[in-house]
């Protein structure tokens, strides 16, 4: 089994290493480490949102807190270098842009683990254009052309941001704690 270390920071982070969490944990040849760095240390910022997704608590909580820019950087880098070094995960995913994500990003470069850096979903202001290269107008034309896939399937979507046109593939999914429909 090929030990991951998710690395989570700051509430959007959980909210992108939750559904990572829960599928490399299903397939059973990864063993998905959480490493909360505590960048955002209120239990209302975090300890909930681990709860209201489903996962279990940290593995490592390196405790950082606030400070400047620089002092949380390398707090983080100090403190997680230890942990990566006592474990050797195989692979390390960083999310985001928080201090926390080049953080352990550099302590994954320099201790020569594979890193991977997850920036999911859209930014504000982008435009779902088009569905598996069908054109889609309005929020009723992109939510039937959704309705179409079946969780597990790949969907291409078109979308355009400012001036730039991006084809991105998402894989259709539900929330671990989803009622059934």
């Amino acid at each position: 089994m090929k030990l991951v270390h998710l690395i989570a920071a700051a509430r959007p982070n959980f909210m992108k290493v939750a559904p990572l969490y829960h599928a490399l944990a299903a397939s059973g040849d990864f063993t998905p480490v959480l490493v909360h760095t505590g960048q955002h240390y209120d239990p209302n910022m975090s300890d909930a949102f681990f709860r209201d997704l489903g996962l279990p608590d940290p593995h490592h909580h390196l405790g950082v807190g606030s400070g400047s820019h620089a002092e949380q950087t390398g707090g983080v880098m100090i403190a997680y270098e230890k942990v990566a070094m006592a474990q050797r995960p195989d692979w390390l995913i960083v999310v985001g842009d928080v201090n926390s994500t080049a953080a352990c990003a550099m302590v994954g470069a320099k201790l020569g683990i594979p890193t991977v850096h997850l920036e999911a979903g859209l930014r504000s202001r982008d435009v779902i254009v088009a569905v598996d290269g069908a054109p889609v107008r309005n929020s009723d034309e992109l939510r039937d052309a959704l309705l179409k896939h079946r969780i597990g399937d790949t969907i291409r979507l078109s979308v355009q941001r400012g001036e730039e046109k991006l084809e991105v593939q998402v894989v259709a999914g539900r929330h671990p704690q989803a009622r059934n429909r």
